[in-house]
């Protein structure tokens, strides 16, 4: 055993703040990360130890192998936590990692090698004799494969990222005219959140409901199941709403999946906390996939259990052996937890909705907890993830915690960024959500949010700063720091790159000014000057918080003239092209 002493979180946001807390209650020492517009972000301020890792978005700095390695080496970290996203579950960079003597506080690299990439487990799952959804086990070279596979099994298919999860690189196809464009827009999207943009393809469910099962693995040779997660309540394929257990889920088929995501974890030689996620659909359930890594939604399942899984993964990662076993796992009560994310739900669009965070005041009361990667006045970007924090709810049962979710939603006050909230008060008042009949494609096909109004919201202020180049006395020594100032009190030439400026008026409905609902960066302009356009037709897509948006003619007309590029940044309201 090999007790950890200094652990780097290689993360941002909510997920870095988490372990950072487990670490401070096991006295271990921390250290953070942080790109430039990170540099006063909350798991900095509240890390022991920060490094500098350079650049804006995430290629840049949480994706730099280079710039991490050379963070461990001057903390002198003795482990890396990866949290979620980003690398936690990328085969090179754990391996890199522990070749340098450094522990990895999650799974060893051959086992992310076989689940990390959903395709090989897939394999892994059929040859422990789990079945998954019938899909293609092979990498797409090309949108003729997509439809060859929705002309054999019908359509819609999934398109999927093959290193990757939580919905990022995901695009359902309905017809074969859709297949180039989104499988190019999966793997933007994948390469963007993952580094990889391998893709792959397997049949969309009708009607399904997403059920995960938790596991730890130890290195003694034990393997548990701690219990399930629903997450069927979904946007754009990405989770809006979990929680432990699944409601009206059949004991026997409980302890069938749960037993099937041991055997999926035993094929792989697996080690420390997973999820095995499958699609539930008419009493069967289908591997989905298995996510190498701690889950956003992790703590409904420790407010169930009792259990710090945080604490367990250094734990194992230390050499411990579980203090519990399948026989000893209790469950009490049942927790609910709402990811909020800076996107605006006004008629259902849930556009990212990046800016500065004016006030955030948390909900209190029994049985509430609220795990936060901002604060007042913290700004979040369009560079990264959208996740705000994630408010969790314990009940004695499912209609109590319920309940007691909806009061601590009223009680969170969170203004100068647009938030989910409003559509999860929505989602938790819906019949079908009280019943526990809702599925997969049900927030996006049958719930209405027309009553949601948009936010009058603060401008991002990241491009107000700009940098100045200072010497400083630290303890006496003489050092040059860099400043970052609000552009208004700063003197002397700035050295902050400005975005391009364009006239800015948000279109009305019919317009033939196609602007920028919000901040982001111009991935790809799919038409020309002169060019005939119909109502519907893509002009741009737009990039932002990792989610691709198509911003589409709302008048048929021609292609007056376009004002940006791919690779340009723009602001809400910059206006990208023009129809007559």
């Amino acid at each position: 055993m090999r007790p950890l002493k200094k652990v780097l979180i290689a993360n941002r946001g909510e997920i870095a703040v988490r372990v950072i807390r487990t670490c401070r209650e096991l006295g271990i020492g921390t250290v953070a990360v942080y790109s430039e517009l990170d540099r006063d972000a909350l798991h900095v301020r509240l890390a022991d130890e920060a490094f500098a890792l350079g650049g804006q978005t995430a290629a840049e700095s949480y994706l730099n192998t280079e710039a991490i390695l050379r963070a461990i080496e001057l903390s002198g970290a003795d482990a890396v936590h990866p949290g979620y996203g980003f690398f936690s579950e990328n085969t090179d960079f754990a391996r890199a990692i522990t070749s340098r003597g450094v522990t990895f506080i999650g799974p060893p690299p051959e086992a992310i090698e076989v689940m990390g990439d959903k395709i090989s487990s897939r394999l892994a799952a059929e040859a422990a004799g789990v079945s998954g959804v019938p899909g293609r086990s092979e990498v797409l070279t090309s949108a003729d494969e997509v439809v060859a596979f929705g002309n054999e099994v019908g359509w819609p298919v999934a398109i999927k990222a093959a290193y990757g999860g939580g919905g990022r690189g995901m695009k359902v196809v309905s017809r074969p005219e859709e297949a180039t464009e989104a499988l190019e827009s999966a793997q933007r999207e994948s390469l963007a959140s993952f580094g990889r943009s391998e893709c792959y393809v397997e049949r969309y469910l009708t009607w399904p409901r997403h059920i995960e099962m938790q596991i730890m693995a130890d290195t003694h040779g034990n393997v548990v199941w701690l219990g399930e997660r629903d997450c069927s309540a979904q946007r754009r394929h990405q989770k809006l709403v979990e929680e432990s257990p699944a409601p009206n889920f059949p004991d026997e088929v409980r302890r069938r999946m749960g037993e099937a995501a041991v055997r999926v974890s035993r094929a792989c030689g697996y080690v420390n906390a997973g999820t095995v996620e499958f699609l539930y659909q008419d009493g069967e359930f289908y591997f989905l996939e298995m996510n190498t890594r701690l889950q956003v939604e992790h703590p409904v399942t420790e407010l169930v259990t009792g259990l710090d899984l945080v604490e367990w993964q250094i734990r194992v990662a230390s050499g411990e052996s579980l203090g519990f076993t399948q026989d000893t796992i209790r469950h009490d009560g049942h927790a609910i937890e709402v990811r909020i994310n800076a996107e605006d739900p006004a008629g259902g669009r849930f556009s990212p909705s990046p800016g500065t965070i004016t006030t955030l005041r948390a909900p209190a009361g029994p049985g509430v907890r609220l795990d936060a990667g901002y604060e007042t006045g913290d700004t979040v970007s369009q560079y990264y993830d959208n996740l705000i924090a994630k408010l969790i709810v314990w009940g004695p049962d499912r209609e109590r915690a319920r309940r007691r979710l909806l009061r601590a939603i009223e009680e969170t006050r969170l203004e100068g960024v647009a938030s989910t909230l409003p559509a999860d008060t929505i989602i938790l008042n819906d019949p079908h959500f009280v019943e526990g009949t809702h599925s997969t494609r049900w927030v996006e096909e049958s719930l209405d949010f027309s009553s949601v109004v948009s936010p009058a919201l603060s401008a991002p202020s990241e491009s107000d700063l700009v940098r100045r180049d200072v010497t400083a006395e630290v303890n006496g020594r003489r050092v040059a720091v860099a400043v970052w100032l609000p552009e208004s009190g700063a003197t002397g030439p700035a050295s902050a790159p400005k975005r391009r400026n364009h006239h800015a008026s948000i279109a009305s409905s019919g317009s033939g000014t196609v602007a920028a609902p919000m901040q982001g960066t111009i991935v790809k302009v799919s038409v020309t000057e002169g060019a005939s356009v119909a109502v519907g037709d893509t002009i741009v897509v737009l990039e932002a918080m990792k989610m691709e948006n198509a911003l589409v003619a709302e008048r048929a007309g021609t292609v007056k003239s376009i004002a940006v590029t791919a690779g340009d940044s723009v602001n809400a309201g910059d206006v990208v092209a023009v129809i007559e």
